[in-house]
């Protein structure tokens, strides 16, 4: 495989999925953020019958003036999942849609199943720890790459794992999935799986330095890239093999989860396989020596 050669051009692909993701993101005005992000009531009600989620959306909408996000529950096409925005009064907009579906599908509150609400304060807790506990295992991946390889090995990692979560982000925005916090798990799923590629090619990067001291670094990472290929396509295809029934059979819930997951995992793969090393060649190119060839610098002498 050339895949330092060509390396240019495997960044078009990621691009374009940011630039779209970004286009998009601009169209929906902004990520869709569930209640646990921006807090609000979410509500699961047995309605007795079929229905569509925007007209129900539009009619909480016409007669409460509370902004609610409609979808079918997994288990019943009759029973509604209703997330409500946060307001002044949790109890009396909860109050106010019960009001409503029952003016509309002549139901009972014993109809209501089950009911959650988070303040938006919670919300913007949630959205804070988030962000920290993703860097934090940024800062922590970035230490460890550092000391088991070397520094730039560890730049060029956290760069394809930058990429990776704004693909997810792009992912998100183009379908409009609501961002709740199965994102903060999708995120580090995707990024566990990125860097445990990432890792396997460097370290055969390293060991292809140590004996083929004579081979150039461009041809020994693609080598390097060829040998890990299969190792690291097979990591990625299982787990899709997973996700496909649970894609198929699973409800909404578990279909927010998945598609952005599976986005990722792929993403995670590219970045692995026609980034990282590649970068990391670039990279390579405009400084000295890496420590790896002090070491065989050092072992031919």
């Amino acid at each position: 495989m050339k895949v330092v050669e060509n390396r240019w051009k495997f960044v078009i692909l990621p691009v374009l999925v940011v630039v779209l993701g970004i286009v998009m993101y601009c169209v929906h005005g902004g990520f869709n953020f569930d209640i646990e992000f921006l807090g609000g009531t979410r509500m699961q009600v047995e309605l007795n019958s079929e229905f569509d989620n925007d007209e129900v959306a539009k009619l909480i909408y016409d007669k409460t003036g509370a902004s609610a996000k409609v979808q079918k529950s997994g288990s019943s096409a009759t029973q509604a999942i209703i997330k409500v925005q946060a307001t002044d009064d949790e109890d009396a907009t909860k109050t106010a849609v019960m009001d409503t579906l029952s003016e509309k599908f002549g139901i009972t509150n014993d109809q209501l199943i089950s009911q959650s609400t988070a303040s938006a304060s919670f919300g913007m807790e949630v959205q804070r720890k988030a962000l920290l506990y993703t860097l934090l295992a940024i800062a922590c991946i970035l230490v460890y790459i550092a000391i088991r390889f070397e520094w730039r090995s560890a730049v060029m990692a956290v760069i394809g794992l930058a990429i990776n979560v704004l693909i997810m982000a792009a992912a998100y925005s183009i379908t409009n999935i609501a961002l709740n916090t199965t994102f903060i798990a999708a995120m580090l799923t995707v990024i566990g799986y990125s860097i445990n590629n990432t890792i396997i090619i460097f370290d055969r990067i390293r060991e292809n330095l140590r004996l083929k001291r004579s081979m150039q670094l461009d041809l020994l990472i693609d080598q390097s890239i060829t040998q890990t290929l299969g190792r690291s396509l097979m990591t990625s295809v299982t787990t899709l093999i997973v996700m496909v029934p649970m894609l198929i059979m699973s409800g909404p819930a578990i279909r927010e989860f998945v598609v952005p997951l599976m986005v990722s995992i792929i993403a995670g793969a590219y970045s692995s396989i026609a980034m990282c090393s590649p970068l990391y060649y670039e990279f390579s190119k405009r400084k000295k020596v890496s420590k790896y060839e002090k070491q065989v610098q050092a072992a031919t002498k």
